[in-house]
């Protein structure tokens, strides 16, 4: 079992990641949503979810055009969290408000012929264990 939460901590839910995948979605949607490059998403099946504290805070919009997508966030801090597919059968799990490692790992990338053009694979630059020093 993994447990996440909202950066609040007014909502907090728990998975079993086991039988699930782990993927990052290019789309321009997930982009939008997320802020960021891609979403980081694992998804389970709906019985293996559970709401464990703050569901009455979770908003959900769903895109009226869209066939697979749907966002929803905490209304107290904002979190992006996690949401069940129309059909019921799925949660779409932020990989980011999860708080502890889930043993999955990315499989795959999806719609990557979406992705934003200044997109640089992390590999390819310096990283620094906190703030870089000035200049850099």
């Amino acid at each position: 079992m993994s447990k996440g939460s909202c950066l609040c901590g007014a909502v907090e839910y728990e998975i079993d990641p086991s039988g699930g995948s782990f993927q990052y979605c290019h789309c321009t949607r997930c982009r939008k949503t997320s802020g960021t490059a891609h979403a980081a998403n694992l998804v389970v099946p709906s019985a293996q979810f559970t709401w464990l504290r703050g569901e009455a805070s979770v908003r959900q919009y769903t895109h009226a055009s869209a066939k697979r997508f749907c966002n929803a966030f905490c209304t107290e801090c904002g979190s992006k969290l996690p949401w069940r597919s129309r059909d019921g059968r799925w949660m779409i799990v932020t990989a980011g408000t999860l708080d502890d490692d889930p043993g999955l790992r990315p499989v795959r990338s999806i719609f990557a012929s979406s992705g934003a053009p200044w997109y640089q694979e992390p590999a390819t630059m310096p990283a620094f264990e906190t703030l870089p020093p000035r200049g850099d």
